[in-house]
């Protein structure tokens, strides 16, 4: 039976989307945009991947990055990178970038999806996860920015999109507000 490693670093579980995508996507090369302190690069790095976690919180990323040295996990690198700069340096077969969006600059949304497509290689897939502000469902918390109906995609044109939903839920804090959920598979 696999350990786990998020348990026995106070890390929540990995987020529910990661975990089904995971089920579908076979190991590959990934980023985790907006990694924190690690819960789904701990999660996927388990499984196989290669995951290259980054975040703009130092603390966040020595954590993650001792958690990889402690647990002789050499596929996961952890990097400090600021999101809203949108300069991804490589390419990767999956993005996964869960609850993260709603803390960027929100000039800079278009900017980073943009930059997410262009480094997703060829068959490869965008996972997002992003808080909405609807009229229906207004959203309870002030972050930066939030999605509106449609947004997300309208972004992923000629992506074949795997799963599409923007469906109330709830953070892992409590908290209940609707989402703007989505598996895209890049098709050239």
């Amino acid at each position: 039976m696999k350990v786990d490693l998020n348990s026995r670093y106070g890390l929540n579980p990995a987020h529910s989307e990661v975990v089904a995508a995971s089920k579908l996507i076979a190991p590959c090369d990934v980023l985790d945009m907006g990694c924190s302190t690690g819960r789904n690069a701990v999660y996927l790095g388990q499984l196989g991947f290669n995951v290259t976690a980054i975040d703009n919180n130092p603390n966040a990323i020595d954590m993650l990055a001792n958690i990889a040295q402690q647990e002789q996990m050499p596929n996961i690198k952890a990097q400090l990178y600021d999101i809203n700069s949108a300069k991804l340096a490589k390419d990767y077969d999956f993005i996964s970038c869960t609850v993260t969006l709603m803390f960027i600059e929100p000039t800079r949304l278009d900017a980073i999806i943009a930059d997410m497509q262009n480094n997703t290689r060829s068959g490869g897939y965008n996972l997002i996860v992003c808080a909405m502000d609807t009229e229906r469902h207004p959203c309870p918390v002030p972050f930066p920015l939030t999605l509106s109906a449609g947004q997300l995609s309208q972004a992923y044109q000629g992506w074949q999109l795997i799963k599409y939903n923007e469906d109330v839920g709830t953070m892992h804090n409590g908290a209940k507000l609707q989402f703007a959920t989505m598996l895209a598979k890049k098709l050239s």
